[in-house]
C-alpha cells in the first residue's frame, strides 16, 4: 500500500511539473521547437524544419548552428522554455555530457541516429586533383611528428605537401577546418588523424601500452598556421576555398555535394568521397550523425513530437527521401525502422549507450 501511495505521489508530482512547464511555455510565448548544435546536421535539420513549418499547423522550428559540443552544452544546461529542445550532433554524446545533463535535471534523453556522413578534404575546382592518405593528413597536420629515432617526436617541420610525401606537389600546407567544439573536428582527429598515425608501427603499439601518449600524438593538431580554425560556418569555408585554390578545407560530404560546382573532394587512401562509397563503408573517413531530444519537452513544447515524426519519416530520411537529395546517407531499412520505433516510444538513452 505504501509503495502504491509513493508511486501515485511521484505521478502527481510529474503531472504538476508538466503543467508548470506548459504554463511557462504559454507565458513565455515559446510556441516553436528550438534546435541547436552541429553545423553538419544543420542543413538537414533546416530542411526538415522548413517542410514541417509549411506542412503543419505548427510554427517553423528555430535552428541554430553552434557546433556539436556547444549545442550539447546549451542542451544540457536545463529543462524549460529557456533551453533547447533538441541538440544536433555529428558525434555520439559523451558520458561526461550525459552526467552534465543529469546534474541540471536533464535526465531522460532520447538519442536519434539519422544517417551517415563522410568528412571530406576539399579544395577549389580550379585546384589540384589531390590523392591523399590518412598518413599524409597526420604528417601534415599533427603538432608533433616522428623524428629520425624510433620513439622520438619533434615539432612538425613540414611546410609543403611534398615535405610530407614526395608524390605530392610542393604546395604550402594550408587547411581550413572546424574548431574544437565541432563534432566534425572530433571525428576528423579520430578517423583521419588517428588512422594516419596508426600507419606508423611504433605509434600504433602505443595504443595498448600507453593510451594517453597515443592520443596526445594522434589527436593534437598543429597551431603554427598550417591548420586554420574557420569557425562553425561550413559555407564560409567553401567561399574561402574559392578565393584560395591552393588551400584545403574540412567539412561534411553534404557541403561538397551541394557545392560541386565550386569545390571537389580529395581521394583518401584511394577512395573518392562519394555517396555510394560512404554508404558501403569503403570511404575511410565517415561517421554517423545524431540529434538528441529532451523527453520532458515532448508534448509540452508545441510541435516537438510532430517534428520528430517528420524527421524519422521515410519521405525525409528514407532512401528516396528529400534528405538524401541534400547529401544525407540513409541508414539501412531495418536500422531506420528500429530507430523510428525507439523515437515513437521515446525510449531514453541508457547507461549502456553512454
Amino acid at each position: 500500500m505504501a509503495k502504491r501511495t509513493m508511486r501515485l505521489m511521484i505521478i502527481a508530482s510529474a503531472l504538476a511539473s508538466a503543467l508548470v512547464c506548459g504554463n511557462a511555455v504559454a507565458q513565455a510565448g515559446r510556441d516553436y521547437v528550438y534546435i541547436v548544435g552541429s553545423s553538419t546536421v544543420y542543413p538537414f535539420a533546416t530542411v526538415v524544419a522548413e517542410r514541417f513549418g509549411r506542412g503543419s499547423n505548427f510554427k517553423t522550428p528555430k535552428v541554430e548552428s553552434t557546433g556539436s559540443g556547444g549545442g550539447l552544452k546549451l542542451f544540457c544546461d536545463g529543462i524549460g522554455v529557456d533551453y533547447p529542445d533538441v541538440a544536433n550532433s555529428s558525434r555520439a554524446i559523451t558520458s561526461s555530457e550525459v552526467k552534465a545533463c543529469a546534474g541540471n535535471g536533464v535526465d531522460e534523453i532520447v538519442e536519434v541516429k539519422i544517417g551517415y556522413d563522410g568528412i571530406v578534404i576539399a579544395n577549389a575546382v580550379s585546384g589540384i586533383d589531390a590523392k591523399l592518405t590518412r598518413k599524409d593528413l597526420f604528417l601534415a597536420l599533427a603538432k608533433e611528428v616522428p623524428g629520425v629515432t624510433e620513439g622520438e617526436m619533434i615539432k612538425n617541420p613540414h611546410k609543403t605537401w611534398r615535405d610530407v610525401n614526395a608524390d605530392l606537389p610542393a604546395q604550402k600546407i594550408e587547411v581550413l577546418g572546424p574548431p574544437p567544439t565541432s563534432g566534425t573536428r572530433d571525428a576528423f582527429v579520430e578517423l583521419a588523424m588517428e588512422g594516419g598515425c596508426s600507419a606508423i608501427p611504433w605509434i600504433k603499439a602505443l595504443k595498448s601500452s600507453d593510451g594517453d601518449r597515443f592520443k596526445a600524438i594522434c589527436h593534437t593538431i598543429r597551431e603554427d598556421g598550417a591548420f586554420i580554425e574557420a569557425g562553425e560556418n561550413d559555407n564560409l569555408i567553401v567561399q574561402k576555398l574559392e578565393a584560395n585554390p591552393s588551400a584545403f578545407g574540412i567539412f561534411g560530404f553534404s557541403f561538397l555535394d551541394q557545392n560541386a560546382e565550386k569545390v571537389k573532394g580529395a581521394s583518401i587512401d584511394g577512395t573518392e568521397p562519394t555517396f555510394d562509397a560512404i554508404a558501403d563503408g569503403s570511404y575511410p573517413v565517415s561517421r554517423p550523425l545524431y540529434f538528441y531530444v529532451k523527453k520532458a519537452h515532448v508534448d509540452v513544447i508545441p510541435g516537438l513530437r510532430a517534428y520528430l515524426r517528420e524527421f524519422t519519416s521515410e519521405r525525409a530520411w528514407g532512401e528516396e527521401g528529400y534528405l538524401s537529395d541534400r547529401g544525407l546517407i540513409p541508414m539501412p531499412t531495418a536500422e531506420r525502422s528500429s530507430v523510428a520505433a525507439a523515437v515513437g516510444s521515446l525510449t531514453p538513452l541508457t547507461m549502456a549507450n553512454e
